[in-house]
């Protein structure tokens, strides 16, 4: 790999490390602004991660 290679990697990984904490940063503040449920689930968000769990008995659509 010759130097002018490297440094164009270089500055596409800085781009996307960049990019990567501007969409964390907006996560994280859209997830504050959201109304905690009350008396809801506990735990995983089930539409996230995929499996629905009722009394121990887990299905996944």
């Amino acid at each position: 790999m010759n130097k002018k290679t490297s440094n164009a990697n270089r500055a596409v990984k800085e781009r996307a490390i960049k990019e990567a904490q501007t969409r964390r940063k907006k996560y994280l503040a859209d997830e504050k602004k959201q109304e905690k449920e009350i008396g809801g689930r506990k735990g995983l968000n089930p539409t996230r991660y995929g499996d629905w769990e009722k009394k121990g008995i887990v299905s996944d659509f």
